[in-house]
């Protein structure tokens, strides 16, 4: 683990109109920062009491390390805070969901119609005996029935845990085993760049050895009835017909879990991050008004997926519980050219628009006239989320799309967190490749492994030292992995990223610290790649870095030792490039992949990763007293 290192920082600022923040409801952030430290609980009650509770709080936050409680005693649902309220104050026919898929139809859902339509659905599936506190597997493309089985779950008190449709057969089971899911939600294909994926018989092969499962609902994307096997499936509407639209909401206790949402771990088994109800949407509701400041008038589009994090908190939880109108579609960056987002922007009038930084390079290498070609000027914010924002993207981002006028929320946050920590806060300077301040409610720093906080330009650990609302709860059925986030420096939450603090309190997050990728946004763990390798008939032993890539930010690079008998060949390197590719998804397939007689380890047996990649940079690979030979 690196530390103590130097950065250098060349202290550029660009300064949004005044406007922004005398508009926003943050107000002015410094102020807005110290009325939460003088009383965080005062605080955290207030953004709560926006919400609608059936029964309120005893008390806000109980916090026995490394355990919280928050909002201890109260009662809400998370659906009546997305839809009820918004259909009984006058939102009724407001647009909640624009969905665009990659074929060009369009479906639009008001509030009224995304409400009845996620009560038949929770009906639908109470009528199949799922239960509060029973897992909910979804495992679908992004259409609008994906967020109604979402609302439909949270509705009922079901939790879900949803699997990104790009994973492939094996990490479906692995997570459907782990969670022991009663039911799957998928569909019969998903559209990816033209191509038909076949999701149905992905999760057939998935289900296999899963006696958790009781049923598979299907969709059929087309409407049309497919031809479902009668023993397992069903399919998504049939099971909706003659069923009541009326569903009262589940009456959940505020430490109820909601869902559990998977990332990938350093052991190679992934994590079931457990999040619990109230605190979750206090989170998520708090930032989504406070620091996207989305208002009544706004289209927020979030390019994510909902098997993401950032898909669970600001697609579909956050916004709609402060009744904005939400952007959805399927449609990929660059298919069927690299204009298709910037047309979506002009034809819905899109105003607050977050997408990674991976898809903001592939942006700057086709070149500024796809975006030249469109009127952008609908645009309000603009944010980035899932890794760091390296300087060069800011400057484009800034100038390009944002017309130098909108200001970036570079936002650093994890699955853990369950909301935004770290971000510049409208009308506040900006400063290219950092991410900003903490957000009011959160106490963050950069330390040495010791816990002493380094100098400014100096890198260390970020931590943060308070817990918060939206704070994860436990890993599903591990708990040690839970108390690990807590035990590693003082009594602090590790987030396992090295970071740098400027002399102002602006933190650059530099990466990760431990043995995660951050591919295109999305995390993956080295040892769940070298897994997927090392199960193939002629690999031995394996080891994965990530590289840098212009465009992913991050690349797989996998180093191979074979097992005696099998030969080093082109073949070869195709062959197990589609076998991690099948075992795990798209995401995760090397980029390259080099043969190796023997991997560097430990005397213990350990692999030295960062030998590999520190021959793989051109670089001291440091200390390697513990290196076997």
């Amino acid at each position: 683990m690196a530390e103590n290192f130097d950065v250098k920082l060349d202290g550029k600022t660009y300064t949004p109109d005044p406007s922004y923040q005398e508009n926003s409801a943050l107000g002015d952030y410094k102020k807005a920062y110290e009325e939460f430290l003088s009383d965080p609980d005062g605080f955290w009650a207030e953004k709560a009491s926006e919400l609608d509770w059936i029964k309120p709080w005893d008390k806000v936050k109980e916090w026995k390390w490394p355990n919280a409680r928050w909002f201890r005693g109260g009662k809400i649902n998370i659906s009546a805070n997305c839809l009820d309220r918004h259909v009984k104050n006058g939102r009724r026919n407001k647009l909640a969901l624009i969905w665009r898929g990659e074929r060009g139809k369009e479906e639009i859902y008001t509030y009224r119609q995304l409400y009845r339509a996620v009560m038949r659905f929770a009906n639908a599936l109470k009528n199949l005996g799922v239960q509060k506190g029973d897992r909910v597997c979804l495992y679908m493309p992004f259409v609008p029935e994906h967020v109604i089985a979402m609302l439909a779950c949270v509705r009922i008190g079901a939790v879900h845990s949803i699997i990104y449709a790009g994973f492939g057969a094996d990490a479906l089971h692995s997570r459907i085993r782990d969670a022991q899911a009663k039911i799957v939600i998928t569909a019969d294909v998903g559209i990816r760049r033209g191509k038909i994926i076949q999701l149905r018989s992905i999760v057939a092969d998935a289900v296999r050895n899963s006696p958790s499962i009781e049923k598979i609902v299907v969709l059929s994307r087309e409407r049309c009835p497919v031809e479902l096997y009668s023993e397992m499936e069903v399919d998504f509407y049939a099971i909706q017909e003659g069923v009541s639209e009326e569903c009262p909401p589940e009456e959940m206790d505020s430490e109820d879990p909601l869902f559990i949402l998977y990332t990938s771990g350093t052991t190679g088994t992934p994590k079931g991050i457990v999040h619990t109800t109230g605190g979750y949407i206090v989170g998520a509701h708090y930032t989504s008004k406070y620091i996207f400041d989305l208002k009544e008038n706004d289209v927020h589009w979030c390019t994510a997926d909902p098997g993401w994090i950032t898909g669970h908190s600001y697609i579909v939880y956050g916004p709609l519980s402060v009744g904005a109108t939400v952007l959805i579609t399927e449609t990929t960056p660059d298919y069927p050219d690299p204009g298709i987002w910037w047309s979506l922007i002009e034809e819905f009038g899109v105003t607050v628009f977050y997408t990674a930084p991976t898809a903001i390079r592939m942006f700057m290498k086709v070149g500024e006239q796809w975006p030249d070609k469109y009127d952008l000027s609908s645009l309000r914010i603009i944010g980035s989320v899932g890794e760091p924002l390296n300087p060069e993207a800011f400057e484009w981002y800034y100038r390009v799309i944002g017309k130098n006028r909108c200001p970036i929320l570079d936002t650093w946050w994890q699955t853990e967190t369950g909301m935004h920590m770290i971000t510049t806060p409208l009308g506040q300077p900006m400063k290219p490749g950092f991410a900003g301040v903490p957000i009011p409610g959160i106490v963050a720093d950069v330390v040495d492994k010791k816990g002493n906080p380094v100098p400014a330009s100096q890198g260390g650990l970020l931590v943060i030292k308070e817990p918060w609302p939206a704070m994860m709860r436990t890993v599903y059925n591990n708990p040690a992995r839970y108390n690990h986030y807590w035990n590693q420096i003082g009594n602090w939450y590790t987030v396992g990223d090295l970071a740098v603090k400027d002399e102002d309190g602006y933190i650059m997050v530099i990466g990760r610290s431990d043995d995660i990728l951050i591919v295109a946004g999305h995390n993956l763990g080295t040892a769940e790649v070298e897994s997927a390798l090392i199960s193939h008939k002629a690999v031995a032993e394996a080891a994965v870095i990530g590289i840098p890539d212009d465009l992913k930010g991050q690349a797989v690079k996998a180093f191979v030792t074979l097992i005696e008998g099998f030969e080093p060949t082109q073949k070869l390197v195709s062959e197990l490039t589609y076998h991690v590719r099948m075992t795990i998804g798209p995401i995760a397939m090397p980029t390259a992949i080099e043969f190796m007689d023997k991997l560097p380890k430990t005397r213990s047996g350990k692999i030295m990763r960062r030998v590999l990649k520190a021959k793989e940079m051109g670089v001291d690979p440091g200390d390697i007293s513990t290196l076997e030979e």
